[in-house]
């Protein structure tokens, strides 16, 4: 399990403690008395005596002979045992792995563990001042929580004083109860077993008698510091990791929202404003819209998120800046314009008849003008324009001035065009009611608007499905459906933010390849962005205005309102591709692909919009 804590233990690795890359450094020992045997190395020679504890006894006078023979032996039994204590500590310290951390941890400001003990006061404290740590630890666990670094795992000066310790305690022992020790250390201090690194805590012992005698190993006389103080340093510092990715910080906030953790999300959000930057790369300007968006859900009326704003005449303009500037949306318009020519090719009549329920800016039409002009016929092209408006009873006069517009176009390149606007409710559609005559050829064009009808989990008019019946009726030739690619209906909404992260930071990215930041259009395009988070964050019921889905479900939709799919060409997606990488540098970073008779646009891999066709 990783640190959150930087700076380490230097005085363990590497450090002037006497310790240098784990191993330690011992001065040898001139206590014969003492034998550790460790399974990885060889035993004493055969001609060395078997019970090196027995007192050896003293028969009348010996030769020099047999004094030098005596002394050699022991310096040699010595230095034998100072190898194998050198060796066997430091494959334990060798495996106390080292942690790479972020802050300054407290147990810096230890004393370093010292290895270079005199023999005389080890022999010592082996055969006369036995600690009363040998009874604690044939008894209770090896080490307890108030030496560990935070979070479950010992730190470094502790063990290295504490296999000290053991060192002069386990002297004592036989070997057969050494060895069984030395594997018990290695399970418990250095966890070697666990491969995985789980989050498994050291076993905690509430034995005061146990946590003082560690405390007194490890806090040197003078320092005030206590292993307790340092735990709740460490945990304060936890408390407010930095940023290392403001994505997932932006989930783990709505995730804390959605089980009523109002103050972690509320930490969070602290934590992410402070890289957030609405000036700066895409993901910070993500970042800035989001958690405004998460903060109006938090506390809607101190930050009170977008609602009549989508509907205003700013943020249509918006809307549209981002339709002519982004591939994505333009090329979503030109495909449902190839659609509809090419449903009506074979129409005899050349008369077409488009049903628009969001006219918008009227964006779209100026293709579809442009393509029946240079479309060759005997018999001038002839299109009729049908807008819907929500205004009951009156003309909507913004939609008016936009059908002027569009006139005054089509009179210049040839095409007769007949631009009308009506006022009525969805159970009163009808073909007598939009002046469809029988000559035309119907076409319905929903381009954005679907998502923007309330549907069956909203409420149980459900006028998103009950428009696509009544459309039905009325026996269109095709009907166009143009929509976002985003799960943003009825997901959970830890699930929701989620999707709104990956599909709006994913179109800002896109936007930075297109159109420089410091135009105006730009700063209008992102200010609708915003909004239009907000709004998909921080509102449900009715006050969310739009709620996009994904093609799967619009395609199980339209089935359930009785359309088939129309696939769309190859000569279609060819052309859209063609255009896409005109100009002088095109558009690598753009895609278009074909999926389930559908038309997906995207950018490196991800879906933005989706159009598609239906009968």
């Amino acid at each position: 399990m990783s640190s959150d804590f930087s700076g380490g233990v230097p005085d363990f690795y590497g450090g002037t403690g006497g310790i240098n890359t784990g191993r330690s450094t011992m001065m040898p020992m001139n206590n014969a008395q003492s034998e550790i045997q460790f399974p990885h190395r060889s035993p004493l020679p055969d001609d060395a005596p078997q019970n090196l504890h027995r007192r050896p006894t003293f028969i009348g006078k010996r030769s020099l002979a047999d004094f030098q023979q005596q002394q050699q032996f022991q310096f040699l039994q010595q230095q034998q045992h100072q190898q194998q204590v050198q060796q066997g500590l430091g494959f334990y310290l060798r495996n106390v792995k080292p942690r790479s951390y972020q802050q300054a941890s407290p147990i810096i400001s230890l004393s370093p563990v010292d290895f270079s003990a005199s023999s005389s006061s080890i022999s010592t404290v082996a055969t006369r001042h036995t600690l009363p740590i040998l009874q604690t630890l044939r008894s209770q666990p090896v080490i307890s929580t108030a030496n560990t670094n935070g979070v479950g795992k010992p730190n470094c000066s502790a063990v290295a004083s504490y296999l000290n310790q053991v060192q002069n305690s386990l002297y004592q022992e036989s070997e057969e109860k050494m060895m069984n020790r030395l594997q018990e250390l290695e399970k418990q201090l250095l966890e070697d077993n666990n491969e995985d690194e789980e989050d498994t805590v050291s076993v905690v012992t509430n034995n005061d008698e146990w946590s003082e005698t560690i405390k007194n190993l490890i806090t040197p006389s003078g320092n005030h510091l206590s292993p307790a103080s340092s735990t709740s340093s460490c945990s304060s510092s936890m408390e407010s990791p930095p940023v290392s990715s403001p994505k997932q910080s932006i989930v783990e906030a709505a995730t804390a929202i959605s089980e009523g953790k109002i103050d972690v999300a509320g930490k969070i959000l602290t934590r992410l404003a402070q890289v957030a930057n609405v000036r700066g790369s895409s993901e910070q300007r993500l970042t800035t819209y989001m958690v405004s968006a998460l903060r109006s859900r938090l506390n809607s009326t101190k930050y009170p998120p977008p609602v009549l704003e989508l509907h205003s005449r700013e943020h249509a303009i918006s809307a549209q800046n981002l339709y002519e500037v982004s591939p994505c949306f333009k090329l979503g318009f030109m495909a449902a314009n190839l659609a509809i020519l090419e449903a009506v090719a074979d129409q005899i009549s050349n008369k077409l008849h488009v049903i628009d329920f969001d006219i918008g800016q009227g964006g779209q039409y100026l293709h579809l003008l442009h393509a029946l002009a240079t479309k060759k016929t005997d018999k001038p092209a002839s299109l009729k324009i049908t807008a819907i408006t929500e205004f009951m009873g009156r003309v909507d006069e913004r939609v008016k001035a936009i059908g002027d517009d569009l006139t005054t176009l089509a009179n210049k390149i040839g095409v007769c065009l007949i631009f009308n606007v009506i006022s009525c409710k969805i159970t009163d559609l009808s073909r007598e009611k939009l002046g469809v005559e029988h000559e035309e050829a119907l076409a319905v064009n929903f381009a954005y608007r679907l998502s923007k009808l309330p549907d069956e989990s909203v409420t149980t008019e459900n006028l998103r499905d009950e428009l696509l019946r009544r459309v039905k009726g009325l026996s269109p030739k095709v009907v166009t459906v143009v929509e976002q690619e985003l799960n943003g209906n009825t997901a959970a909404f830890a699930a929701r933010v989620n999707e709104a992260c990956g599909y709006y930071g994913a179109l800002l990215d896109s936007l930075d390849a297109t159109v420089s930041k410091d135009e105006t259009c730009r700063v209008k395009i992102e200010e609708g962005l915003s909004r239009k988070m907000a709004n998909s964050v921080a509102c449900e019921g009715r006050d969310r205005v739009e709620r996009c889905e994904v093609f799967g479900k619009w395609r199980a939709r339209m089935s359930m309102a009785g359309f088939g799919p129309r696939p769309m060409s190859q000569y279609i997606a060819d052309s859209l591709l063609k255009r896409l990488n005109s100009g002088p540098r095109g558009n690598p970073g753009f895609t278009v692909n074909e999926r389930s008779g559908g038309i997906c646009f995207g950018w490196m891999g991800k879906a933005l919009t989706v159009a598609s066709a239906w009968c």
